[in-house]
């Protein structure tokens, strides 16, 4: 799959470059980004060139993993980091993190809709989910603000610095953002 840009009222997302490593490596250096996501920790130049060296274009490559770099259009300034995986046909995961000078403002809620539409619109994804270690509330308040439904806690669901943890776990539909799915959906009786 080829890379695609997007764009929302206030941001530019577009997939992180060689070019941006070393803003990623000063952003990563966060204590909350590093104790509430998978990246590696201490995270060091190394990890930030493989991510932007490989990771990413490969992911788009082979279709697995789309990264975008959330950028305010002026300066290219990052503000944030957004990755969406496929899990299985029709159904993708979405992760994110925002760097503490934007926190807050809801670029990262307004990048999660917008690469949610696409997914759902340009890729046939009929579920995103969305998952976060149990008190990750600012994780949890992004995900809601879009419009995740919240379907509980997945015990052991989550492996964060080589150790399991129970996560919350939630789904957004297309029809949560008024958007037709490929496939019917029958929702179970209430």
């Amino acid at each position: 799959m080829e890379p695609v840009t997007l764009t929302t009222d206030r941001l530019l997302l577009r997939p992180p470059t060689p070019q941006d490593t070393g803003t990623v490596l000063a952003a990563v250096q966060d204590p909350d980004i590093l104790r509430w996501t998978t990246i590696p920790s201490p995270y060091l130049v190394e990890h930030a060139r493989s991510f932007t060296e490989q990771l990413v274009p490969t992911g788009w490559a082979n279709g697995t993993t789309c990264t975008w770099g959330l950028f305010l259009p002026e300066e290219e300034e990052l503000v944030g980091m957004l990755g969406l995986a496929m899990r299985a046909p029709g159904t993708a995961e979405i992760g994110f993190w925002a760097g503490k000078e934007h926190r807050g403002k809801g670029y990262v809620t307004e990048a999660v809709r917008a690469v949610s539409r696409w997914a759902f619109t340009e890729l046939s994804i009929d579920r995103v989910e969305w998952r976060a270690e149990v008190g990750n509330q600012p994780s949890r308040a992004v995900a809601e603000r879009v419009g995740f439904v919240m379907e509980g806690v997945q015990r052991s669901g989550i492996t964060h610095q080589g150790v399991r943890r129970d996560c919350w776990v939630g789904a957004l539909l297309p029809s949560d953002l008024g958007l037709p799915s490929t496939v019917q959906y029958l929702p179970a009786p209430r």
